[in-house]
């Protein structure tokens, strides 16, 4: 077998096709958009290579020249996790046939690209962007379909992980509701409480005032999330190229914002699954498929919801905020009749306040993925799990 750099459009079409070949065996596989991929490594598409980041991708060959495994390795300044005081790259993309040999050259051949970009470990399987899109590895959860962005293998890869020395950095679960069911009586309590609140308000986007509500998204997020992970702030240039890309499937009546004296103080951001659209593409979005959609979308035949963000600014996290503004939903909710089932983005093990608000849903733990984490020499840096959140550095 032999590695060979994704450098020509055929290798680019082999590192592409690969993943659908390796799940296969699994009913529930949704192809990601193949053009969405692709630009996560195009540096007129990826803002982190000119933030300083740099991406390289192979595929591992048979002696017959076809594809047996992938990988890509990526770097960029701004990743940065809390307690971590050394230079970690990441891999991701990652898929290979149930071969440990196949796995070690791969994660070699990523390892060793990253050391000589002055790497001194490799989280993963990871996204060369943000966090809301093929985040971690599925360890439980092969059972369903992925959500739109979600990353999706064989059950196999914890095992080619942990055989090569990575290991347990954090844990990510996602929980999913029934939206017709009722939710625990504390959140109608709550929210009757903020009813007799003049100055909280609760209400959902109006795509005609798009600006006002990205601008509102961009000061929670910066309010609520900044210090996170990265601890990287958003624009409104972003957010509204966000909301353009999402506007022929978004549905302003699951997208809301709580405000005190028209102040945004949380949000609320769901969009219907467009997995349930995408299955049936391919991994394509030309024409054709953009027209189907479109028939889809107007014949109702998608009635599931992803979270997207959700968030509250610090110093009004205590106050029961987010009950007011998740039981405003779901009222409007169960007069649409619409969706029926709501899966949330992932949360971290760091993050027990986000879990624990997850867990008052009611819901179920539907996924569990991990990141891990390889340290290319444990004797200068030992393997320390990522640190849980410190909620009183927020103000």
């Amino acid at each position: 077998m032999q590695i060979v750099q994704v450098n020509t459009p055929s290798l680019i079409r082999s590192f592409l096709d690969f993943n659908a070949i390796a799940n296969k065996d699994n009913p529930n596989y949704i192809r990601p958009l193949d053009n969405e991929v692709e630009a996560v490594f195009d540096p007129n598409k990826n803002k982190l290579y000119k933030e300083g980041g740099a991406a390289n991708r192979w595929i591992a060959q048979n002696e017959n020249g076809e594809p047996i495994g992938r990988i890509a390795a990526f770097f960029y300044p701004k990743y940065v996790n809390k307690g971590t005081e050394y230079p970690v790259g990441c891999v991701g993309f990652f898929d290979a046939i149930h071969n440990q040999a196949i796995a070690n050259l791969l994660f070699d051949t990523a390892k060793e690209w990253l050391s000589e970009n002055g790497m001194e470990a490799m989280d993963g399987p990871i996204n060369f962007g943000d966090r809301d899109k093929w985040w971690g590895l599925m360890n439980e959860g092969f059972d369903r379909e992925p959500m739109y962005g979600m990353s999706f293998n064989p059950n196999y890869y914890a095992e080619l992980f942990t055989n090569y020395g990575f290991e347990n950095y954090y844990n990510q679960y996602y929980y999913r509701n029934k939206l017709l069911d009722e939710l625990p009586p504390r959140f109608k309590e709550r929210y009757e409480r903020f009813l007799t609140k003049a100055d909280y308000t609760a209400r959902h986007l109006d795509k005609k005032q798009l600006s006002k509500y990205a601008q509102d998204f961009v000061t929670i997020y910066n309010a609520a999330w900044a210090q996170h992970g990265e601890a990287k702030a958003i624009t409104i240039e972003q957010i509204m190229k966000l909301f353009k890309t999402l506007a022929p499937i978004m549905d302003q009546r699951v997208i809301w914002f709580a405000y005190y004296k028209e102040e945004p103080i949380a949000m609320f951001i769901n969009i219907p699954d467009v997995n349930q659209y995408f299955k049936h593409f391919n991994g394509k979005l030309g024409l054709l498929q953009k027209l189907h959609l479109m028939w889809m979308k107007w014949t109702g035949q998608n009635n599931q919801l992803t979270g997207l963000a959700f968030g509250v600014v610090p110093k009004y996290q205590a106050l029961g905020i987010d009950s007011f503004l998740i039981y405003s939903c779901s009222l409007l909710l169960h007069k649409l009749k619409k969706y029926n089932e709501y899966e949330m983005g992932w949360a971290a093990d760091w993050n027990p306040k986000m879990l624990n608000i997850y867990k008052s849903l009611g819901g179920e733990q539907s996924r569990h993925m991990v990141t891990y984490r390889c340290i290319f020499d444990p004797n200068t840096h030992p393997f320390e799990r990522h640190p849980v959140m410190d909620y009183s550095s927020q103000k």
